[in-house]
């Protein structure tokens, strides 16, 4: 503290002590001081006090500083102290956090917003942002890591505006993933925290950071910090990449084709049988659900089918599928863990036939082996099992049974044909029937949804669960399990069981005449609904849904009903509602589900969302099902609208081509996400390529202008005088056959002339006959030699015409041509300067 007090008089000068100066004057003075000073000393001295009192006087800082602070990160970049000092001051101004020596001011209150009204005023000009991310190439501890905290900061106050300046900042993105690679623990780990808050839901810079190579290097630090038993700084790369993963199915794609998955699987390694609970610390456990995470992004009902289908063959390719079902039967797993890991790998096997045939024949590790789904519903018909484990087996449960008939049909088969060869060995059916008999109305609520996901878009399974008999008295024969059903909703007084056998109920009759005929032969069913129906609500406020889901499933018997129960067909049914209830209630009842609060959380996604047990009431599936027949049950109980059966198979036809056509829709929908995800890859791939490619040309460019220059310059003179000897040589061949030539013919002309001399003196025949052959050899040799002289000519006028060309550009290229080459280069060659030597 004396050396700060010593440092303020050293900057601002000598003071009376009987005059202490106050905050806002110690910071007038000293940003003063940093304007007015020539010297980098005297600046750096300023900034380093402004930034001791920033923290307790933050808004005289701020509101006098802002602007000569920024002038100080433009003018001295140079300097990388008072950088820092700059950029260590913004941050203590701009922080949303309140600081120690604020917490006891009077303003407390008015300065909770402070930081974030300064980041205002510093992103009215959006290149304070740019010159800040351009420090972050200094490597400077000083300067890199406030610079770092600096854009913390701004990311808390300004989320969405920091990540346009980023997304359209040049390299803005490359920079923060460099740091990632930065040897300093310190400046690694808040560039994780920072890129966490940069890639919240902005699709366009996720796609930018994952193919920025983030996957490699996030795992290369998490195999550096000793993956699942690491630190917090593990967690965080988990938690950033469930950041670029959720909801973007060009990332879960790059992800899976880039055989990241794999990469996933030693975090999956179970601790060694009989280790103690501490192998299972709390860090490890946090690691392990972020990772459990990651894999239900890449298989989440949310995502496009085609996406969520490779993703799963590929966590079954790669051993995660058999890690999970080996977490599901092990012992001492957390039940945190456990609960997260059942709902991974129910999302692992949903829709995905391969999957769930292999999950069926999962066997618990006891004697004797039993399935392990098994196992599981055991768990969630045991009420003294948590409730959060509870509902993820039934979740578990729901997903092995999505779009499988073979499983529907299995367990419905349990219950139609039950296994006596062990009496000790019970079924799914056996205990979902048991569930339903169960006091605990949470256990009645999980088997009766269990039970109808086994009848979901299969009619076949209806029809075939109505066979099922029952007889939970022996001293009494056998009932039907829809009969059954029926009267344990009468019998029960709880709003929760209710629900859940209304539910079952609603699934079974739906699009079943059969099943409605089996249930209308209930004596007591139908009054029970009416009356449900037309009676007052409690004080609880989900005793609602009950009377709507009754009329809903009187609806459905009224929809359904081809006329085979003669006591309660369309118009019985019709008429008890007019005279019991009355159409208005009625329909009343029946629209109050849908505005129900329960109805809009279980209808967001297929998991159940509830917290506590009470708030268990309504299933996602369900609610698919009252959407779909809702408003064709308030057109069938109108007397306006005719009823008759011949409308309700054109209804039911054009429903069913209308879903044919959705079907049909999605499939193309996902089709098309899929490719745009793959040309939006390619389009990354093609933008580094160009960037790769701009880089090569401008390298060629200098080279070939630096060729040009060496060409003109030394090596067309090169040529040219190679080419000039060569010519001379050619010459010198030239004249030396001129001179042959002219010899030959001096002899030949000779041998002519003796010829004619002894023809005409005919004094000796024989000689004359002698010398003809001779000639004759002559005028082949002079023959051959003028052909050769005629080639050599040819060769030296295309010479001239280079020689001619290679003088045109030394001189267009300022090269100074002597006259002694002109002459060279000019002159003729030796025949042509004698054309009387030349052969007529």
């Amino acid at each position: 503290m004396e050396y700060f007090k010593s440092g303020l008089k050293t900057v601002l000068g000598s003071q009376d002590p009987d005059q202490q100066p106050s905050g806002a004057e110690t910071v007038e003075r000293l940003v003063e001081r940093v304007q007015s000073s020539t010297l980098l000393d005297d600046r750096r001295d300023a900034c380093r006090a402004l930034k001791a009192l920033s923290r307790k006087y933050r808004v005289e800082v701020g509101a006098q500083g802002m602007d000569v602070l920024r002038f100080i990160l433009e003018t001295d970049k140079a300097d990388c102290e008072i950088i820092g000092y700059a950029l260590d001051t913004l941050c203590n101004v701009m922080s949303p956090n309140l600081f120690d020596e604020e917490e006891n001011s009077e303003e407390q209150q008015a300065l909770l917003h402070i930081g974030e009204q300064f980041t205002e005023m510093f992103l009215k000009r959006q290149e304070n942002v740019t010159l800040v991310l351009s420090f972050l190439e200094e490597y400077d501890f000083k300067v890199r890591w406030p610079a770092l905290k600096l854009l913390a900061v701004l990311l808390s106050n300004r989320l969405r505006d920091i990540q346009e300046i980023i997304l359209v900042s040049p390299m803005g993105v490359s920079k923060l993933m460099d740091l990632l690679g930065d040897s300093r623990e310190v400046i690694r780990n808040d560039t994780l925290l920072l890129l966490i808050q940069l890639t919240k839901s902005n699709a366009n810079i996720q796609k930018i950071v994952a193919f920025e190579n983030a996957f490699d290097r996030l795992f290369d630090v998490i195999v550096e910090e000793g993956c699942a038993d690491g630190g917090i700084v593990v967690e965080d790369c988990f938690i950033l990449m469930l950041n670029l993963l959720k909801n973007n199915s060009s990332n879960q794609n790059f992800f899976k084709e880039g055989s990241y998955i794999q990469k996933l699987c030693p975090m999956f390694a179970l601790p060694p049988e009989g280790s103690d609970e501490t192998c299972w610390g709390p860090q490890k456990v946090a690691i392990l659900l972020c990772v459990l995470q990651v894999v239900r992004c890449l298989v989440s009902p949310a995502n496009p089918g085609q996406v969520t289908l490779s993703c799963q063959k590929s966590l079954y390719s790669s051993g995660i599928f058999q890690a999970l079902s080996s977490i599901l039967m092990a012992s001492g797993v957390p039940v945190n863990f456990l609960t997260e890991a059942i709902c991974t790998l129910s999302e692992v096997v949903r829709g995905n036939q391969h999957n769930q045939q292999h999950f069926a024949n999962v066997m618990a590790p006891i004697n004797p082996p039993r399935e392990a789904i098994i196992i599981l519903l055991m768990s969630m018909v045991n009420e003294k099992q948590s409730f959060i484990l509870r509902c993820s087996v039934l979740y578990c449960f729901q997903c092995y049974l999505f779009k499988n008939e073979v499983g529907q049909a299995q367990v419905v088969q349990t219950l139609l044909s039950p296994s006596y060869e062990d009496s000790n060995l019970v079924t799914c059916g056996q205990l979902l029937c048991s569930g339903l008999y169960s006091h605990d109305s949470l256990s009645n609520w999980l088997s009766a949804v269990a039970l109808s996901h086994t009848l979901i878009e299969n009619p076949a399974q209806r029809e075939n669960l109505l066979r099922v008999l029952l007889s939970p008295d022996p001293n009494y024969r056998p009932v039907t399990l829809i009969h059954q059903v029926a009267l344990l909703f009468q019998q029960s007084s709880k709003v929760q069981s209710k629900l859940g056998f209304l539910i079952l109920l609603a699934t079974w009759l739906s699009h079943c005449h059969l099943a409605v005929k089996h249930f209308l032969e209930v004596p007591t069913a139908i009054p029970y609904l009416a009356a449900q129906v037309g009676s007052t609500i409690g004080e609880d406020d989900n005793e609602e849904l009950v009377p709507g889901l009754c009329a809903f499933v009187m609806g459905i018997c009224i929809l359904f009903n081809d006329g085979s129960a003669s006591s309660y067909n369309k118009e019985a049914l019709l008429h008890l509602l007019s005279n019991r209830v009355g159409l208005e209630v009625f329909s009343a009842k029946l629209c109050e589900v849908s505005r129900h609060e329960q109805y809009s959380r279980a209808s967001k996604k297929p998991q159940p969302t509830a917290t506590k047990p009470d708030e268990l009431l309504l299933d996602y599936e369900f609610c698919k099902l009252f959407k779909a027949l809702e408003s064709m049950i308030i057109k069938a109980v109108n007397p306006k609208e005719p009823t008759n059966s011949s409308t309700e198979i054109v209804e039911n036809g054009l429903v069913s081509e209308y879903k044919d056509v959705i079907r049909e829709q999605d499939k193309k929908i996902a089709e098309l996400q899929s490719r745009c995800d793959v040309l939006e890859r390619e389009k990354g791939e093609l933008k580094n390529s160009l960037e790769q490619l701009s880089s090569t040309m401008s390298r060629i460019s200098d080279e070939n202008t630096l060729l040009k220059a060496q060409l003109h310059s030394g090596s067309l003179q090169d040529n040219n005088h190679n080419l000039a000897i060569q010519v001379d040589g050619w010459r010198a061949e030239c004249a030396r056959k001129d001179t042959t030539i002219q010899s030959l013919e001096a002899e030949l002309q000779r041998l002519h002339f003796n010829a004619i001399e002894t023809k005409n003196l005919s004094s000796d025949p024989p000689a004359s006959r002698e010398s003809q052959p001779h000639s004759a050899d002559l005028q082949s040799e002079v023959d051959r030699l003028t052909n050769d002289m005629d080639n050599l000519m040819d060769l030296l006028a295309d010479q001239d015409r280079k020689l001619t060309l290679y003088k045109e550009l030394l001189k267009a290229h300022g090269e100074r041509i002597d006259d002694d080459d002109d002459t060279e280069l000019d002159s003729p060659p030796p025949s042509q300067q004698s054309p009387e030597h030349n052969i007529v």
